[in-house]
């Protein structure tokens, strides 16, 4: 809350300085900021209305969501200064949220994870030899699939035992939930394929926690294998920050470094 506050604060001054404190000034951004109000008002009844088949009260919610509309930007031609005004406090909230996404973006974000019975007998069994994992996005999930993907990341990295893995999956569900709790399931798929499935607002948080939490479990450092992500490195790093998917190779062995500084400890992350 305390950076917020300090933004608002400062767009206060800001705004002061600019208009000299003028009371017509800013009385103009009240009255803009009071008219886009009423009239999005407007516009949601009107929605409203016409997707329950009220056909007179949407006509006449129309009508005055077109007046309100009209007298907004009326108001805005005549008085620009309440839609300057509101630049100033959406560029400051828009930058802060920027650079706090940047700023925290290899932060673990979870703050719990559990596992089902499945999930800890595949672990468990794993930690008698060598636990290897291998990310997955998941798309048909279809036999023809994992048998692919094993044989990619057996070529890729040369993986003694290739049947002896296990998939992890993530599903990402709504990316601007900065933090979560885990629950990983396991399932057998197709009779062959062991594969633990976690859904998760981030991949590469979720599969960070997760070699961490089966380290811990476990006593024993996990091994991650990974594909590099086709496309422009910078692109997929802006889609991790705004969607929670793109470099999950890179982004999860960062957030690995800053959570476990011994490299003695660290989980293990292969890329092929």
């Amino acid at each position: 809350m305390r950076p917020l506050v300090l933004v608002f604060t400062a767009t206060a001054f800001l705004i002061t300085v600019v208009f000299h404190a003028g009371v017509d000034a800013q009385g103009g951004a009240y009255a803009t900021g009071v008219l886009v109000l009423i009239t999005s008002a407007a516009v949601a009844v009107t929605l409203s209305a016409r997707r329950q088949r009220e056909h007179g009260k949407t006509a006449a919610f129309a009508v005055i969501s077109i007046v309100f509309a009209y007298t907004t930007i009326a108001n805005v031609a005549e008085r620009p200064d309440g839609v300057k005004i509101a630049a100033c406090f959406i560029g400051g909230i828009v930058a802060v949220s920027l650079l706090s996404r940047l700023y925290r973006a290899f932060e673990l974000r979870v703050n719990h994870v559990e596992m089902d019975q499945t999930a800890r007998t595949f672990v468990t069994d794993c930690a008698r030899r060598t636990i290897r994992l291998i990310a997955n996005e998941p798309d048909r999930r279809d036999a023809e699939e994992y048998r692919d993907k094993l044989a990619q990341i057996a070529a890729d990295n040369d993986v003694p035992v290739a049947s002896d893995v296990i998939f992890v999956e993530v599903q990402v569900t709504d990316p601007s939930d900065f933090e979560t709790d885990l629950f990983v399931a396991g399932c057998v798929m197709h009779h062959k394929y062991r594969v633990l499935t976690v859904s998760s607002s981030s991949v590469p948080n979720a599969l960070a926690a997760t070699v961490l939490h089966i380290r811990d479990h476990t006593g024993r450092r996990p091994h991650i294998y990974f594909e590099w992500t086709e496309g422009n490195p910078a692109l997929n790093f802006v889609r991790y920050l705004i969607f929670g998917q793109g470099e999950v190779a890179p982004v999860t062995r960062e957030i690995l470094r800053q959570q476990e500084p011994d490299r003695k400890r660290r989980p293990h992350v292969h890329v092929g």
